[in-house]
């Protein structure tokens, strides 16, 4: 099964300094169809004004995995960490027994990110932090693990969930395949471009849900930014 949720119809809210797009149930949209994609919780298409962004709250049992689409964001938390995360690269907070935290867009541009939550598997455990860049290069035309909880991983970040974020750019005219384990669900989405998934087209910031399917081949036809979450 692939179903393509296109962008336009996603629930959302502008706050002004925030202009968000859920896949998914969350804050005050609510559609009991869209609570979650198995262990794939949120999937938040958010825009942060310059100088602006989340002030300090808590989560925990939580895996939350930042994609920055463009600019940068800026975290701090209370661990004492902080870092900013640049465009095509990545942060993993494991909230765990509980974490307070902050992102800013401390930049003079607009930020755009995938903010996407997945349910762990590990509880009771301390929270942590981490960021590591994955330039684009080196996932051109393939798909590239960028966290993940499968120890194998050893290049990507780590989460407590039994779950797979990758992500590839693909060239117009070209194609990369991705396959899917067994009893396994993925969602996927565009940062840019335009594609297809086994033959269904799709365009940036649609959400694509994939079950019951072994291969899956993304085939662009505009040059196209894919990050993809693998569930259980």
């Amino acid at each position: 099964m692939i179903e393509v949720r296109p962008f336009e119809q996603l629930g959302g809210a502008n706050h002004g300094w925030l202009a968000a797009r859920h896949h998914f149930s969350f804050a005050e949209y609510y559609d009991p169809k869209r609570m979650a994609w198995g262990q794939l919780r949120v999937w938040n298409d958010d825009e942060i004004a310059p100088q602006t962004g989340f002030p300090p709250h808590p989560h925990r049992d939580m895996e939350i995995i930042t994609y920055v689409r463009k600019g940068a964001i800026t975290h701090q938390d209370n661990l004492g960490n902080k870092g900013r995360t640049e465009a095509g690269d990545v942060q993993v907070m494991s909230a765990g027994t509980g974490i307070t935290h902050s992102e800013y867009n401390l930049e003079d541009e607009t930020t755009q990110i995938f903010q996407i939550w997945i349910m762990p598997n590990q509880f009771n455990s301390a929270p942590s932090w981490g960021a590591k860049p994955f330039p684009k290069a080196e996932r051109a035309g393939q798909f590239v693990t960028l966290a993940s909880g499968n120890p194998e991983d050893s290049d990507a970040l780590s989460i407590r969930a039994n779950a797979r974020v990758v992500a590839a750019t693909i060239k117009a005219g070209h194609s990369a395949e991705y396959e899917i384990a067994a009893g396994r669900k993925v969602y996927l989405v565009a940062a840019t471009g335009a594609y297809s998934v086994n033959g269904v087209a799709a365009k940036a910031r649609d959400g694509v849900a994939i079950s019951d399917t072994q291969t899956i081949s993304v085939s662009a036809s505009e040059d196209t930014e894919i990050v993809l979450v693998d569930v259980e």
